[in-house]
């Protein structure tokens, strides 16, 4: 082989690998593993309700799409009239938020606890990290609304969960306030850390080497499922919003780096940001549980209608 053919070779590797790594890239992102909750979680589900005085129920309901989705409910024996949201994270499911449903009954708030589309037992087959998500969540705010009638519904979201509450926001202004831990800035910058810590380099490679695999990604979801991951930004969706919005990050996460909700925060000056030493990915509530309780009980305490 000639020496002048190694270039042109090594570019032609070069577009090849861009483009496999793009459609990977999409496809896996728009179809994150799925887990259903089993009958071992409904059961540990039913023994924290019993233990925290208050009563499960699987609800359910459908989007103007045709999908359906599914949740606990958990309603405390003596309530405060009050609901809240949880939103899981990536791959997992309702059970994930376990830990916030048990602080929240001792608090005797409502608890409502989805799956997202596309996880757990609730139906879809793309994940889309906000953009449909959005909607979902607005639609279980008025399902809360005509079936329960707090005076007052909150929501608390972590990591994907974050991201999608926070775009939410735009689309339902109503809730009294919300709680976003570990959330994405937007699907740029996070697809820039996933590509990093792959090869264990940081953000850079994404942004550089890799840029063009990204954004190739990008065009396959838009030309295959009509579905345009530019526009999923937690940090555009709060730059006008009226709602409380609490952040809570980990100084240590490895995830999702503290830096993504330091961006978001610059967007509104109204949202307020805590920082957890020693805490990594969701772990705030692990690193510092008293504090965790304080805080977020106090925020939504001081945002509740009269």
């Amino acid at each position: 082989m000639r020496l002048r053919h190694v270039p042109i070779l090594a570019l032609l590797g070069y577009l090849t690998t861009t483009v496999a790594a793009g459609i990977l890239l999409c496809e896996g992102t728009l179809h994150p593993a799925r887990r259903p909750p089993s009958p071992a979680d409904e059961s540990q589900a039913h023994e924290i309700a019993r233990t925290r005085h208050a009563s499960l129920k699987e609800v359910s309901l459908q989007t103007p799409d045709q999908i359906t989705l599914h949740a606990w409910l958990l309603a405390p024996d003596h309530p405060n009239a009050q609901a809240v949201i949880l939103l899981h994270g990536l791959s997992d499911n309702r059970v994930g938020m376990t830990g916030y449903t048990e602080l929240l009954l001792t608090h005797n708030y409502a608890v409502l606890q989805p799956d997202a589309r596309a996880h757990g037992a609730s139906g879809g087959v793309l994940a889309t990290y906000g953009l449909l998500e959005r909607n979902d969540i607005q639609e279980w705010f008025e399902w809360l609304t005509r079936n329960q009638h707090p005076t007052c519904i909150y929501a608390l979201g972590e990591s994907m969960g974050a991201g999608q509450i926070l775009q939410a926001l735009a689309t339902e202004p109503n809730f009294c306030a919300v709680v976003a831990e570990s959330p994405f800035s937007n699907f740029r910058e996070i697809g820039f850390d996933r590509l990093g810590q792959f090869f264990h380099t940081g953000p850079w490679l994404g942004r550089t080497l890799f840029r063009p695999a990204i954004e190739l990604a990008f065009a396959y979801g838009r030309w295959k499922y009509s579905v345009d991951l530019r526009q999923v930004s937690p940090e555009g969706a709060v730059a006008e919003i009226k709602v409380p919005v609490l952040l809570i990050h980990g100084r240590e996460d490895s995830n999702i780096p503290v830096r993504h909700s330091e961006r978001i925060a610059a967007r509104n000056p109204n949202i307020v940001l805590w920082e957890v030493p020693k805490a990594d990915h969701c772990g705030a509530l692990s690193a510092s549980p008293k504090q965790f309780e304080t805080k977020v009980i106090a925020w939504f305490q001081n945002h509740a209608k009269p």
